[in-house]
């Protein structure tokens, strides 16, 4: 198993230097990762260090609490994009789903949605898992599915915990599609990578790419 083209090798840290993120793009190339993920602050910075490479440039939206309205969202993807970006991770409004407002839901997946295919870029939709009851899960995979989304991806690594395994087997309950899964948030290990991977997980979101790769 090729581990490391799974891995999303992230650093979102509201601390994070043009030093550091340097370092992590030199990372991504050395171990060949799916995509560096940063802030869109830092989208610039890494889709010049990534050029040439196989690695992608991937940024998040409204991260890491979702709150922004759907317009802005909208907008920091395209300006996300302008800057490089080839991979979208945006947040949902945990708050309006959890209200049962799901027309405000599908309504700002599908904008977003749209706004990223329309530039040939992938959609991963973070829904934080760590907030959310069976049937939330139940609504906003049918959100996702019917946005056309790419990804369902459990977290943000700042809510209550990470992903679980429960997560995933709900995700796979319900997703009728062919939308794929992204394990966030706590995973660590080559074993917890392997696990979720064996689960169905297309990608892994982790600051322990390394780790996770090399078994160290």
């Amino acid at each position: 198993m090729e581990l490391n083209k799974y891995i999303d090798h992230t650093l979102l840290k509201p601390t994070a230097s043009e030093k550091d993120i340097i370092k992590i793009c030199n990372e991504a190339k050395e171990y060949h990762f799916a995509s560096v993920c940063v802030n869109p602050c830092n989208v610039s910075l890494v889709s010049k260090e990534l050029n040439g490479s196989d690695v992608k440039v991937c940024s998040v939206i409204s991260f890491p609490f979702g709150t922004s309205s759907t317009e802005v969202k909208v907008e920091e993807a395209k300006k996300a994009i302008e800057a490089g970006a080839e991979e979208i991770d945006m947040v949902i409004n945990v708050g309006k789903l959890l209200e049962g407002d799901l027309e405000y839901t599908q309504n700002e997946v599908s904008a977003i949605t749209k706004a990223c295919h329309e530039k040939n870029v992938l959609l991963k939709v973070i829904v934080e898992t760590c907030y959310l009851e069976e049937k939330n899960i139940a609504d906003i995979c049918a959100i996702i599915e019917k946005a056309g989304a790419d990804f369902i991806k459990t977290s943000t690594g700042y809510g209550s915990r990470g992903a679980s395994v429960e997560d995933i087997k709900l995700f796979k309950k319900y997703l009728k599609k062919d939308t794929k899964i992204k394990a966030s948030g706590g995973v660590r290990t080559r074993e917890d990578a392997e696990s979720y991977i064996g689960l169905g997980c297309s990608r892994i979101g982790a600051s322990s790419g390394i780790a996770i790769v090399t078994g160290k």
